[in-house]
């Protein structure tokens, strides 16, 4: 990995000359990319927006623009917003099960109009996030980010096989050598790079293995590139692409992750701090990180961007690295804001077979499983903890297993009920405030 000397640039103000910086900023955009860019081909999907079109380019562009932006928000920050910390902002699979839901039955307008909305009320929380941070424990947020990776999981299997829409399912080739050799190439080559490379290379581990698994899909005849030849190399920003339409439920589902989300980034802003600076975050770090996190979901569902938050794997390279410099994601931030308004890039990442993509987020959606489980241990397993994560998860996944059980409930509270992500938040948080201590 890219590493400078950690005690020269364990202040977050200074900067690594061009020749470091550069790479180490290249090195924030190889980590986080592929996770980027998959929560909006899924929901892009979930809308039934045809693969490949203009329209879901488009949203991937908007994922990798406000990526950049939400990322200038938090390095270089304005008045109270932005932790001006080395904190790498995208786009959150948190908010994939609902949003893909809320797509689904209610179309991207109302999914997109309650990102604004749930955005602005993330953003007030800047204001009292520091007070309310006892209400989410890891028993809390360990399971919120485990049962995300749980949920997600069949969706990996299924692109693996050759999507995730019933067409896709019902077709012949579903299943097939064809598309398994791929997603198993894609496995393969990420687990190669991962654990015999170093540096950028090893950091980038998906992003080769999609690489490779691209280039075999070539091969094979499954890739078509009539998409990336018509699109333009410049665009622009559309206001409300999908329009603006209110609905209350939907609203509450998705304030309810992004309040998770909010806590998640104060637990990434500490630990930057302490990874790269030996100390604790200020009250001001939290408070700026949380009002540059609802600001960057804000604007970015006004142009048709999802939700972003912090990315806990960048985390991992400022420790890594021992370089504390905001500057150097700043870098980060600009380059995902250039691949943004360059179409070309957005369609070129649509043209991914689905066995491709399956193959990376196989290995994502486990990964994100996995940093579930390891916030649970640090939660003591009494009765009453093992009892929270017992009822909370066997609703939240329940439900989703078996959505007919609530059929019944009208229209977007059906679509919560069964997203798993909700009823897992909602039950542990309320469950970990009236349990007493000693059950």
């Amino acid at each position: 990995m890219s590493k400078v000397n950690p005690s020269v640039y364990s202040d977050a103000n200074l900067t690594p000359p061009m020749h470091e910086a550069l790479p180490l900023g290249l090195q924030h955009v190889l980590a986080m990319f592929a996770s980027n860019v998959t929560p909006a081909i899924i929901v892009a999907g979930a809308a039934g927006l045809a693969f490949g079109g203009a329209e879901q380019v488009y949203l991937i562009q908007m994922a990798m623009l406000f990526a950049g932006i939400a990322t200038l928000f938090q390095t270089i920050g304005i008045g109270p917003i932005g932790a001006r910390l080395p904190i790498m902002q995208g786009t959150s699979f948190a908010f994939v099960g609902v949003l893909a839901g809320i797509a689904a039955t209610q179309g991207l307008g109302v999914a997109l109009t309650s990102c604004i909305i749930a955005g602005a009320i993330h953003f007030a929380l800047g204001a009292v996030i520091v007070s309310i941070r006892s209400w989410f424990p890891p028993l809390v947020t360990g399971l919120v980010i485990l049962a995300i990776g749980l949920y997600l999981i069949p969706v990996g299997i299924k692109y693996a096989a050759g999507g995730a829409a019933d067409f896709q399912m019902a077709a012949d080739s579903f299943g097939s050598l064809k598309h398994w050799s791929v997603a198993l190439t894609v496995i393969l080559v990420a687990l190669v790079v991962k654990f015999k490379t170093n540096g950028i290379l090893s950091n980038a581990a998906i992003l080769m293995g999609l690489v490779a698994g691209y280039v075999l899909a070539y091969i094979l005849g499954m890739v078509s590139f009539g998409a990336v030849e018509k699109a333009s190399w410049i665009t622009g920003l559309q206001v409300m692409p999908f329009g603006f339409e209110f609905n209350l439920g939907a609203v509450i589902g998705v304030t309810l992750i992004s309040i998770v989300s909010a806590v998640e980034t104060v637990g990434d802003a500490s630990a930057t701090t302490k990874a790269g600076a030996g100390r604790e975050a200020t009250d001001d770090e939290i408070s700026g990180a949380t009002y540059a996190d609802g600001l960057g979901t804000a604007v970015a569902g006004v142009f048709g961007g999802l939700p972003n938050t912090s990315f806990s794997q960048n985390v991992g390279i400022v420790g890594m690295t021992g370089v504390m410099s905001r500057h150097v994601v700043t870098i980060a931030g600009v380059i995902m804001l250039i691949c943004g308004l360059l179409p070309k890039v957005g369609a070129t990442i649509a043209s991914m077979p689905f066995p491709v993509l399956g193959g990376g987020v196989i290995v994502m959606f486990g990964m994100v499983a996995a940093a579930g489980m390891n916030v649970l241990t640090e939660v003591s397993m009494t009765r009453r903890n093992m009892i929270i994560i017992a009822i909370s998860l066997t609703v939240g996944l329940g439900l989703n297993l078996v959505p007919t059980a609530v059929q019944y409930l009208p229209g977007i509270w059906n679509t919560l009920a069964t997203s798993a992500v909700a009823p897992t938040a909602f039950l542990a948080i309320v469950l970990n405030q009236i349990l007493p201590d000693d059950a």
